[in-house]
């Protein structure tokens, strides 16, 4: 079951319109944790406090500034702000469609399902021919005071909508400064059949988040009252360059 309708607005591409909800496709339950006094338990409240005169400033004497050299700000009023903010809209402009397989997933950010808002409008329809195609309708919308850029999608005829990031946010992978290291067949060839041997459908049910499963152990340990031992992490050294070969095969006869 889908939940709270976060946004109402209509798909528009030439002259066709078709009405959605949006909705989020990602829910995230993670343990919380929060910051007490460990003298009296209370919880603790965050202060804005004055790197000058080392006192709390209220609210009323806070402003926003933007730093041009070390020290010297623009002060920027929210006033000011407001006037750069997007104009609202309710419309997800589509501007061109765009193979599925040129979306790189490092432009992907957060996904939506969107869900038809009327029984009429097309949804079926955009949802069939964007599978068929095998096609991302390239779009953006203005929703909460922000702007968006993202990639309108269908799959098992429901529509999605994932946020991308700009192209001059991504960093460039020759920062990473790779080095070319050669390869020889014989290690090609046993890494090609070890993956092999491990390639299975993609189910992600399968894979569980280990962390939070922890975390809730921790909790009810202490919960019962029972003593935590502490355990020291244990360190894997990475596998030297001439060893690779060695490793590969001891990787291939455990699966074998």
């Amino acid at each position: 079951m889908a939940g709270t309708t976060i946004w109402k607005g209509t798909i528009r591409f030439g002259e066709t319109s078709v009405p959605v909800k949006l909705h989020a496709a990602v829910k995230e339950e993670r343990i919380q944790f929060h910051l007490l006094h460990r003298g009296d338990l209370v919880r603790l409240h965050q202060l804005m406090i004055c790197a000058y005169e080392k006192k709390p400033v209220p609210v009323e004497a806070q402003t926003r500034g933007f730093e041009v050299e070390e020290g010297k700000y623009l002060l920027v009023d929210p006033e000011e702000l407001e006037q750069t903010a997007p104009e609202g809209s309710r419309q997800i402009e589509v501007h061109e469609f765009v193979p599925t397989g040129q979306l790189l997933p490092v432009f992907l950010d957060r996904v939506y399902y969107l869900e038809p808002d009327t029984i009429l409008g097309g949804y079926n329809e955009l949802a069939e021919v964007l599978t068929e195609l095998d096609v991302a309708g390239i779009c953006s919308w203005t929703m909460r005071k922000r702007s968006y850029l993202g990639a309108l999608q269908a799959r098992d005829r429901v529509l999605r909508l994932t946020t991308l990031r700009y192209a001059d946010e991504l960093v460039s992978v020759t920062a990473l400064g790779l080095q070319e290291i050669p390869v020889t067949d014989r290690e090609l060839e046993i890494g090609s059949e070890l993956i092999n041997r491990l390639t299975a459908p993609f189910q992600p049910e399968k894979f569980v988040n280990e962390h939070q499963q922890k975390l809730q152990a921790l909790i009810e340990k202490k919960a019962r009252g029972e003593k935590i031992a502490l355990l020291r992490p244990r360190l894997l050294e990475p596998t030297a360059s001439e060893q690779l070969l060695e490793a590969l095969e001891a990787s291939l006869k455990k699966v074998a």
